[in-house]
């Protein structure tokens, strides 16, 4: 008798043994997809869909082969195709706060002066609560999309943020500077190998609401070359006759986007095609003058950044005498982008000396603002 001929027997044993974990493992993957779509709160059909997606799955394990590539990477798709479909929030949407006295509170506490630009703001919000007062659905009010327009750092991204807090809605942003494709918003068809949904399903799943405020920031700034096929897709996004049934290529699904409340912004109308800016409603932002900057600074960004960098508010101290050079050290700014940078610089230059021990506490003056403001 073979003195090895046990060692080969239990080599053989445990090549077997392994095989028939890897096979069940296989079979766990594909039950646990059957179950997540029965779990799912999906449309009957869409449900019936992606069962047989599964069912497939299963024969295909069979006659290839759990070890095959075509089921490895038939896996992979399914299973990556299933994920985005039953997290897309079908029903799922958050409960609206219809309270304009509150909505109004948040504009102030968030932004300061921009008066006119906040009534407006209130006038829109006072419609969309009255008509959901009322029973209405945002698919049913035909409320028109707010473009905030201004130059940069004026407020735009901030306020949209505001209405979403307004109303207790998820906030998301989709930025369209320098998007190049169509399909970063529809989606790439899954017959391509890289393929994903479009930005518009991504922020829904993240959002995990179908009635979040959606902001597409810097309309104005697509590519050139892009810029007739992301409008044509902006036609139909804006529009609620036709968004009630949008389909992203990826997810090849029609999804209801009447209920999400959009909100727009660009630098200036230019680029943006007619029947676009048919569909929005202009609002244009102020410039901040030097008055109201100094307000802004004091009052909430050193208020905000101070605490961010870890600092009490007597480590640092800046006399009033120096605010109109930190508001201007450059000369005019029509935002306060520029202006937050400036306070972050003050900030972080006096951590560090309080880290390093060569101060306990920073008290900024005429007389030493040029060691924290090189260009005051």
């Amino acid at each position: 008798m073979d003195p090895n001929s046990n060692n080969v027997g239990n080599g053989q044993g445990e090549q077997i043994t392994g095989f028939a974990q890897k096979q069940n493992v296989s079979n766990d993957q594909i039950r646990r997809l059957g179950e997540k779509v029965e779990k799912a709160n999906l449309p009957q059909d869409l449900r019936e869909r992606l069962i047989e997606r599964v069912q497939r799955l299963a024969l295909l394990r069979v006659s290839a082969g759990f070890l095959s590539s075509t089921y490895i990477i038939e896996y992979e798709t399914t299973a990556s195709y299933i994920h985005w479909m039953v997290n897309l929030p079908w029903a799922r949407e958050t409960t609206d706060t219809l309270d304009l006295i509150q909505a109004k509170t948040i504009l102030d506490q968030n932004h300061y002066g921009l008066t006119s630009i906040k009534d407006r703001i209130l006038e829109y919000l006072a419609s969309i609560i009255l008509r959901m007062k009322q029973g209405k659905k945002m698919s049913e009010m035909r409320a028109p999309i707010l473009c905030l327009v201004g130059l940069a750092g004026t407020g735009k991204t901030t306020l949209a943020s505001s209405i979403a807090e307004a109303l207790s809605r998820r906030f998301e942003r989709i930025p369209f500077g320098g998007m190049g494709d169509a399909r970063a918003l529809r989606g790439q068809s899954r017959a391509f190998a890289d393929a994903e949904p479009g930005y518009i399903v991504k922020k829904l799943v993240h959002a995990q609401a179908k009635n979040a405020v959606i902001l597409l920031d810097e309309l104005d700034r697509v590519s050139q070359d892009a810029r007739s096929d992301i409008m044509g897709v902006l036609v139909e996004l804006l529009d609620p006759e036709q968004n009630r049934a949008f389909t992203d290529h990826y997810i090849d699904y029609p999804f209801d986007l009447s209920e999400v409340l959009f909100v727009t912004t660009a630098n200036n109308t230019t680029n943006i095609a007619t029947a676009v800016l048919d569909r929005l409603e202009i609002i244009q932002m102020p410039s901040y003058t030097d008055a109201e900057k100094i307000v802004i600074s004091k009052d909430y960004l050193f208020k905000k950044i101070r605490l961010e960098a870890g600092l009490s508010e007597t480590q640092l101290i800046i006399d009033e005498g120096v605010w109109p050079g930190i508001i201007r050290p450059l000369g005019f700014d029509s935002g306060i982008r520029s202006l937050k940078h400036t306070i972050e610089g003050i900030c972080r230059k006096t951590a560090r000396l309080i880290v390093e021990g060569k101060a306990q506490s920073v008290h900024v003056t005429s007389e030493n603002v040029k060691e924290f403001l090189p260009s005051y």
